[in-house]
């Protein structure tokens, strides 16, 4: 069967990715800066392999490890709410460093293979907030908005060589750890300029009213990009994702 490496399966829509792929006879390579094999139900086509996607040396060795991979899932990455005036400049890089320069070690530490065999899969997990101007979020839809433009452009090259890439776009998921993940880097509540427009930000994350993406809808997103030959190139990966993009006219 096929290899499927995917990044960030320690919770949310990696780990659902990692669960449906093995539930589908895949051979599976679950990456996690802390590892933990309890996370997935035991299987001899499961891996669970260490990886930091902001160390190049964890990315050498986790790719050496993997071997042949067949689908790439880059999906490891963080949010950070706060006014673009407040964010701290730690933020803001780390903010890059995880989700676009993460991404792109590890787009440039795979894609080798892929194109010396003329076959392979790349999937860039990035967000609808990309296609929608919010506030609060503006360094964080930067940091994806910049994926989104390397996925495009990396599409182009690879088509040649075989490599089909694509790029999912999950909506709004409130039963994920985003908001938990992304609170130490809340930055305005004291501010009595910004305090309204970030719990408004929150009461809106939390909201599990009307359309929103469930990690199943981003697992089943990145599996037709991974076995869909007709897939294009940017799929929504939630009922609220699709109406997003589909306003965006994408």
């Amino acid at each position: 069967m096929p290899t499927i490496l995917i990044t960030g399966c320690s919770s949310g829509f990696g780990l659902e990715t990692a669960k449906l792929f093995l539930d589908r006879g895949w051979d599976v390579i679950a990456t996690m800066r802390k590892p933990d094999p309890d996370l997935l139900p035991p299987s001899e086509r499961l891996r669970v392999l260490p990886l930091d996607v902001t160390d190049p040396k964890s990315i050498a060795e986790a790719v050496a490890a993997a071997g042949h991979i067949d689908v790439l899932v880059n999906n490891a990455g963080f949010g950070a709410p706060s006014p673009i005036e407040l964010t701290a400049p730690e933020t803001v890089r780390s903010l890059f460093e995880t989700n676009t320069i993460g991404t792109l070690a590890m787009v440039q530490a795979v894609v080798p293979q892929m194109r010396q065999r003329r076959a392979g899969v790349v999937i860039n997990v990035t967000s609808t907030v990309t296609v929608k101007t919010l506030p609060v979020i503006g360094v964080y839809r930067a940091s994806k908005a910049a994926v989104n433009a390397l996925t495009e452009s990396l599409a182009v090259e690879m088509e040649p060589f075989g490599v089909r890439v694509h790029i999912v776009l999950p909506g709004r998921s409130p039963t994920t750890r985003f908001g938990e993940n992304a609170r130490p880097h809340f930055r305005g509540f004291d501010d009595a300029d910004y305090a309204p427009m970030l719990q408004q930000f929150i009461k809106s994350v939390q909201d599990d009213t009307g359309p929103v993406t469930h990690a199943a809808d981003v697992a089943e997103a990145v599996w037709r990009a991974a076995t869909d030959p007709s897939a294009p190139l940017r799929i929504p990966g939630g009922a609220d994702a699709e109406l997003w993009m589909a306003e965006a006219g994408l």
